[in-house]
Formats: structure tokens, C-alpha cells, sequence
């Protein structure tokens, strides 16, 4: 018996095309016959149960709150060690066509996550006269305990049935909890003061402050301050701990969220109410704006429930056309995002229409030659590869039936795109059809730069928040060894 489950009779417990169905009638069942399936009580099937049932006790679902119930720890429903019992009665014993009269069941002793289950069903007795079958029924876990007894009584069928087993759609559970993991890395870390440039409707303000009280950012929230005032009253949000920069308009606003970024009193700039085009004006503004020596862009982080791990886009926001030399900085500002991240090696997909060169499709030739680039170490810390199709990119098998040997494929963390629109698009494909969960950041200035969107949930707000803490937490061991240098490089150029 196993947990994947096997049966103590002759037949699978989960019928297969290649082990197809075949039920017992009344007249084939003896006194003391018996059948048995096996299941692992497994996160997705509390659930699964969960969603069909709608009992959604927290003892089945929330772990912290179960280790204070009486059990201490997460069990599975009652009923699905009883529909255990139902499995075996409808696909082993008396299997097709029986009809469900009456159960009686107790339950002895919880079930929990990683238990097996052995539900058995042995006839105790058979009323001709309806075709009535009386099951004795029992529930036993991988110790050999008993969890759930009773009985079972059922019609039995009486025509021979031998089938193909029906296919199974396949059952894909949507969660939204990767980013969690994201915000876990920020536990410990001190909450980075940022400049909120003209918070002036709900979501703008909201997400700031909802970020301040995750402990994330130290927002300064920069704008009409009595506007800001009056929103914060209107929506019931408590902003008398912040700092509050009263400036007349967005465009000022813009301005006093650079200004501070550029003295070192903010560590991060946030968008507000504000366009984005008005805000990032003012960052890449040439005397008074955040530039570095690098190309500003913009990544998303995407949690994709089918992908195994987060998918960082480039660059979908900023840049509309990149040239070859803009994609060099654009994908080092990423591969830079993803070790911040946790990713040791990041390995790069460079995205076009198909994976081979072509002369007459300019992103392919862009592709071989920033991988030679980084063969050279003009791109350094990644591996990257490409030309690729997008299927080649994020599947091995898609790679290996048309003969692509790739670092890549299939194990992408980033993907560089041809473009914008290619990059907004693909993004938001993700987000819409996919259940995708985004976070965006933008790099290559002096100071992250969160961009959030009126249409972002909490979710996102947050994760973006996360992704800007982390990247302030990597740089200050920078600027404190940047700040002890300057005064030994002063005293070098004045001897």
C-alpha cells in the first residue's frame, strides 16, 4: 500500500485508461468481500475540499491559528476521509452504477497533513429484495490507528460494467502567496524612507501607508498637504506619524521626491497620483535628477502560479525602442535585481520571434551579440542565452524537441524583451490570463524608484515596496564604504 494509491485488490485505486473500470454486481458480491483505496492527505487536497465544501475553518487552513486548537496542528476535513469511503464504494466495490442509500460515520481521531489514509469497505450483509448492500466501513492511517468507522448502505448494480476509467480534468491550484516570500526577506531589515510624490487619491495614499505599516518603507508624503490631510480623513488612514512636504502641485511634488532622494534623506522614491511620465522627468532630469552612469529601466517581478520561479521582465515601462548598448545596461540592471533577490546566478533569456539567427530580424542579432558580450565580461554576473522564443525560454521540453541546447530554457529567471509593447504586453498576458502576481521597480538611477499603478492591489503595492527595501538594504554597505573613502581620497589629493 502506498500513499500514491494503491489498493488491496486487484486494481488501481485510481482507475487509468490503461486499467480500465470494472464494477461487481449484487449478484458477484459475497458476505465478508472487501476493497480498500489509499490516500495522502496533502496541502491541496484541504483546499481543494475547502472550495467544493466552503467549510473554511481556519483549524484546516491556517496554521498558526490550528497550533492553538486542540489538535495543535492543521487536520483535514471529516468528510474527506469519508469521501475516501465514497471513492472506494463507487470506483472498487461495488464500483459503477451503485447508488448511495444511507452512511453512518465516527470519527475517532484527527487527520493530518502527510497522514495515509485506508479506507476499506467489507460486506456485512445483503437484502435481496432492493439489491441492498450494508458495508461495514473503516478508516485507518499509516500507524495502523483508527480514524474513521461506521457503515455505508448502498443499491448495487446489477449489469456488468467494463469501461475505459473517465479522464480527469487536470486541477491546477491558483495561490497568491509567493509573494509572501518576498516580504519575508524584508523582516529585519530597517524601513527605508521614501519619497512619496503626490499621494492625492485613495490607492496612491493607501499603498503608502499600508507599506509604512508592514514596516517596509518610512514614507515622506510630498504634495498639497491638506489635500493629502483631508484624503487621509476621508478613507480613515492615520498619517500623523509621517512627514508631510507641502508643495502646491504633481510637478513640484516630482521635484521635492528627487531633491531629497539626490541628499540622501530619502532612499527611494514612490509615484503617487501623479503620471509616470511627470515623475520620471524629473528623475532623469540632467542637472538635478538621479541619473548614474547606467541606462534607467524598469523591471517586473512576476510570480507566475505555473512557473516555478519568479520571472523577472525587462523592461516593459521605460524604455520604448532600447538600442543594443541600452540592452547591455538594461539587463545588467536586472541580473543585479535578481542576486539582490536571492539568485546566485541568474540566467537571462534574450526574447525575439524565433530562436535562430535571422539577418532580417534585428532582435536575433541583438541577442547574439549581447551573449558574446557577456563571453567578453561587457555583461557580467548572469548567464545568458538567446536568441529564444518565448515557449524555449520558460520550457525545457519545448527547447528539446526542437533541438535547442540552452543553459536556459526552461530555468529563465530573466527576460530580456525585444521591446516595450512586446514587454507590456507579455506582462500584463501574465498578470490577466496566467493569475500572475507583479511587482515593479525601476534601476539604473541613484535610488530605486517604485512605480505603482491605480489599478494595483495591496498585494502588489506591498511586493513592490519589498523589492525597493531590499535594494536600498544591498546598497548602504556601498554608500557607507563610499562615505569612509571620500575622506582618505581628500586627504590623498590634498599631499
Amino acid at each position: 500500500m502506498t500513499a500514491n494509491g494503491e489498493t488491496s485488490g486487484d486494481l488501481p485505486a485510481v482507475p487509468t485508461e490503461a486499467a480500465p473500470i470494472e464494477n461487481v454486481t449484487f449478484d458477484e458480491i459475497v458476505v465478508g468481500q472487501s476493497a480498500s483505496i489509499a490516500r495522502q492527505l496533502t496541502v491541496m487536497d484541504v483546499e481543494l475540499f475547502a472550495t467544493v465544501s466552503g467549510n473554511i475553518d481556519p483549524v484546516h487552513l491556517d496554521a498558526k491559528f490550528a497550533a492553538d486548537s486542540r489538535f495543535q496542528k492543521v487536520i483535514g476535513h471529516g468528510m474527506w476521509s469519508g469521501a475516501l469511503i465514497s471513492g472506494v464504494l463507487g470506483t472498487r466495490l461495488p464500483g459503477a452504477g451503485t447508488v448511495y442509500a444511507g452512511q453512518d460515520l465516527r470519527f475517532r481521531r484527527p487527520v493530518g497533513l502527510g497522514d495515509v489514509i485506508t479506507a476499506t469497505v467489507t460486506v456485512r450483509e445483503k437484502q435481496a429484495d432492493k439489491n441492498i448492500v450494508v458495508f461495514d466501513c473503516l478508516c485507518t492511517n499509516q500507524d495502523g490507528e483508527v480514524v474513521v468507522t461506521g457503515t455505508a448502505e448502498v443499491v448495487a448494480p446489477t449489469r456488468k460494467v467494463r469501461r475505459a476509467a473517465h479522464a480527469l480534468p487536470q486541477i491546477q491550484m491558483i495561490r497568491h502567496d509567493k509573494h509572501d516570500a518576498l516580504l519575508r526577506k524584508c523582516d529585519g531589515l530597517e524601513p527605508v524612507a521614501t519619497a512619496v510624490a503626490h499621494p492625492c487619491d485613495e490607492s496612491s495614499l493607501k499603498g503608502a501607508v499600508e507599506a509604512a505599516e508592514a514596516g517596509l518603507i518610512d514614507p515622506i508624503l510630498i504634495g498639497p498637504a491638506a489635500k493629502i490631510r483631508a484624503l487621509a480623513v476621508a478613507h480613515g488612514l492615520d498619517i500623523a506619524r509621517y512627514r508631510l512636504v507641502d508643495v502646491e502641485h504633481s510637478h513640484a511634488a516630482a521635484a521635492a521626491a528627487v531633491a531629497l532622494a539626490r541628499t540622501g534623506e530619502a532612499e527611494a522614491v514612490m509615484k503617487g497620483s501623479l503620471h509616470t511620465d511627470e515623475l520620471m522627468a524629473e528623475v532623469v532630469r540632467k542637472e538635478t535628477g538621479l541619473r548614474t552612469s547606467r541606462r534607467i529601466s524598469h523591471v517586473f517581478v512576476m510570480n507566475v502560479p505555473t512557473y516555478p520561479r519568479a520571472l523577472l521582465i525587462t523592461d516593459a515601462a521605460i524604455n520604448i525602442y532600447p538600442t543594443l548598448e541600452d540592452k547591455v545596461h538594461i539587463v545588467q540592471n536586472a541580473i543585479d535585481l535578481a542576486k539582490v533577490l536571492g539568485v546566485e546566478t541568474p540566467r537571462v533569456a534574450i526574447l525575439s520571434a524565433v530562436e535562430t539567427l535571422n539577418p532580417k530580424i534585428a532582435t536575433t542579432l541583438e541577442a547574439a551579440a549581447l551573449c558574446k558580450m557577456a563571453d567578453r565580461g561587457q555583461i557580467t554576473g548572469g548567464i545568458l542565452d538567446g536568441p529564444l522564443a518565448f515557449d524555449n525560454a520558460i520550457s525545457a521540453e519545448a527547447a528539446r524537441i526542437k533541438g535547442i541546447k540552452s543553459p536556459v530554457s526552461g530555468q529563465a529567471d530573466i527576460l530580456l524583451v525585444p521591446d516595450l509593447e512586446a514587454g507590456n504586453m507579455l506582462a500584463k498576458q501574465l498578470s490577466f490570463l496566467a493569475n500572475a502576481d507583479a511587482a515593479g521597480i525601476v534601476l539604473g538611477a541613484r535610488v530605486p524608484v517604485i512605480l505603482t499603478s491605480r489599478a494595483d492591489n495591496v498585494r502588489t503595492r506591498l511586493a513592490s515596496c519589498a523589492v525597493a527595501a531590499l535594494v536600498a538594504a544591498a546598497r548602504r554597505p556601498a554608500l557607507a564604504l563610499n562615505a569612509a573613502a571620500a575622506p582618505l581620497a581628500a586627504s590623498m589629493a590634498a599631499e
